[in-house]
């Protein structure tokens, strides 16, 4: 996997899921920790502040550019198909995907959205933080797994 654009690729994908890797975790291990501990109310409006800053610039271009280039790896291994190097390439493609793009569009963004239309002080949000926060943790795991896994495949796929 010496030749075209592959250790290249392969350095970046490594790269920038790898740190995504570190949000996901860091969030998992720290944040949603801390928050937990927080009455329902005050985490509910903390938790909706940090969703709401998630969505500057820096952090898309992080999260969806990591996305993108993972979809740009797959395109070009499947167009170029490399004598070597393929599988790692690919797995590492769908282990990002499907496991931290997929999983944020189809499990954390859905309860992120639910949270959002919630009263923070209001019985049902009080009723929701606890469910809340164990599946949103759960699958933000998954993400973070996901991500590392991802890393570590790209990183091979070098060597």
């Amino acid at each position: 996997m010496t030749d075209g654009p592959y250790p290249m690729l392969a350095l970046l994908g490594a790269v920038t899921t790898g740190v995504m890797a570190g949000v996901f975790c860091g969030f998992s291990v720290l944040v949603m920790r801390g928050l937990a501990k927080l009455p329902a109310a005050q985490g509910v409006a903390a938790m909706n502040a940090i969703n709401a800053s998630a969505m500057t610039p820096v952090f898309m271009v992080l999260f969806l550019g990591s996305a993108g280039l993972c979809a740009g790896i797959a395109l070009v291994t499947f167009l170029l198909w490399p004598d070597e190097g393929t599988l790692p390439l690919l797995l590492g493609s769908a282990l990002y995907l499907v496991g931290a793009f997929g999983v944020t569009v189809t499990a954390n963004v859905p309860r992120n959205e639910t949270l959002r239309k919630l009263e923070p002080g209001g019985p049902e949000a009080a009723a929701y933080w606890s469910v809340y926060v164990r599946g949103w943790t759960r699958w933000n795991h998954v993400r973070a797994v996901a991500s590392m896994a991802a890393a570590l495949v790209y990183a091979v796929a070098l060597l």
